[in-house]
């Protein structure tokens, strides 16, 4: 039987939901379907979303000879096959090839598609479910337009979902069906912005027994087929990164808020290492000296964690997540550190100093002075090679530690 996602599939612009700053009147989809010159596309975004049915309709109104391919399956072979069919009277104006997960094309089937994308015998629309800047090969994204397409909003998902309905009642004349008030806007909330999975929910919801001649589809009955969360999240894909990105970034900017609304995404997903393992970076990367006792801290909550499982260990790591996102921030130590790097990847001569060297062929004429042999524990000695005499690479952060620790130094200098 024919899925009902397949039944609806939208054959023009006005039929299809989201995606409303590509496809409104001005809008640059809009645009170039009314032009009539379609230029090499890629369409990157999540599943469910209308990548496909957006390429079908494009294609539908561009008068080439239409060729698709899933580079899943797809192999050099069937790219010959589409070449082969170039100049002849089989694609008199050339030919659409539409290449469904083109991420899975290696760099050498991506390349042999370049030279007739180059000459206009191939215009190429692509769809991904990854960052394109990451799978695709730079001499192909070049000649091509990157259209990022988005989850559905709830709003318009009702559409597509109140369409669903329609259409299902349309096919059981028989069966009296009723829909329960809150019905159309939970499936739409809870689907992730995703058509397909929306639709499916609606199709098991309108499931009919047989012989039965009314069925009362319920908001209960809509939580028993959706699934527990709408949460987009695969460890290995782009919105696992996005997560943990949005994560470090709403503790760096001192929001615990946000920090507590992707703890709980990755929680959610079970993603106990990934956010075990980015606590502890943030609290070196981002907390840093302005609390040093921070990482001690999100130690032990991460090893409580580790060590209770879920669901418990959400507990210590809200505690890690609350305590980074309000600590002051300091980046000094790390910013320091990559100067110090980049002074020695530049090159030159960074000779260590023969006094500082555990057994060098000549002290020179400097004596090593031991800090420890003089008041405070300070005595002024060059470390550093000679070529970098001079160079300052760590400056105190304005938080009260750093600020502390800087007044000390000050202090100890100035009465040695």
């Amino acid at each position: 039987m024919e899925p009902l996602a397949n039944k609806l599939r939208p054959d023009c612009l006005a039929d299809m939901v989201g995606q409303r700053h590509l496809l409104d009147p001005g809008k640059p989809i809009h645009n170039i379907i009314g032009s009539g010159r379609i230029p090499n596309m890629i369409f990157c975004g999540p599943s469910g979303i209308g990548k496909t049915t957006l390429a079908n309709i494009i294609a539908k109104d561009s008068g080439k000879r239409l060729h698709r391919l899933n580079a899943t399956t797809a192999g050099l072979d069937d790219i010959r096959a589409v070449v082969r069919e170039i100049d002849t009277l089989a694609a008199p104006n050339g030919i659409l090839l539409y290449l469904d997960e083109i991420q899975y094309f290696n760099k050498k089937q991506q390349q042999s598609l370049l030279e007739y994308i180059e000459n206009g015998q191939i215009t190429l629309i692509a769809s991904t479910t990854e960052n394109p800047y990451f799978y695709i090969y730079n001499a192909l994204l070049s000649r091509c337009t990157v259209f990022e397409m988005k989850p559905v909003e709830p709003k318009e998902m009702e559409k597509a979902v109140s369409r669903a309905f329609e259409k299902l009642i349309a096919e059981m004349p028989d069966v009296e069906i009723t829909i329960e008030d809150g019905v159309v806007g939970y499936i739409a909330r809870v689907s992730g912005g995703d058509v397909r999975k929306a639709l499916n929910a609606v199709e098991v919801l309108c499931t009919v027994p047989l012989g039965a001649k009314t069925l009362h589809v319920s908001v209960e009955g809509a939580k028993g087929v959706t699934q527990k969360s709408s949460m987009r999240y695969d460890r290995a894909d782009d919105e696992h990164y996005d997560i943990l990105s949005a994560f470090q970034k709403s503790i760096r900017g001192s929001d615990p808020d946000a920090a507590l609304h992707y703890l709980a995404r990755l929680i959610i997903a079970q993603d106990l290492p990934s956010i075990c393992r980015r606590l502890l970076v943030i609290a070196s990367e981002d907390i840093g000296l302005a609390y040093p006792q921070g990482i001690v801290v999100t130690k032990a909550c991460v090893d409580a964690a580790m060590m209770i499982g879920f669901p418990e260990a959400q507990m210590p790591l809200s505690q890690a997540v609350v305590m980074l996102a309000t600590a002051p921030k300091s980046n000094t130590a790390n910013a320091g550190l990559f100067a110090a790097m980049a002074d020695i990847e530049a090159g030159g001569t960074l000779e260590i100093p023969a006094y500082l060297r555990q057994t060098p062929i000549n002290r020179g004429d400097e004596k090593y002075k031991s800090a420890h042999g003089y008041p405070n524990n300070w005595v002024a000695q060059e470390y550093l090679p000679a070529a970098l005499q001079g160079a300052a690479y760590y400056e105190y952060g304005g938080n009260k530690m750093e600020q502390a620790t800087k007044a000390y130094w000050e202090r100890i200098k100035k009465e040695s």
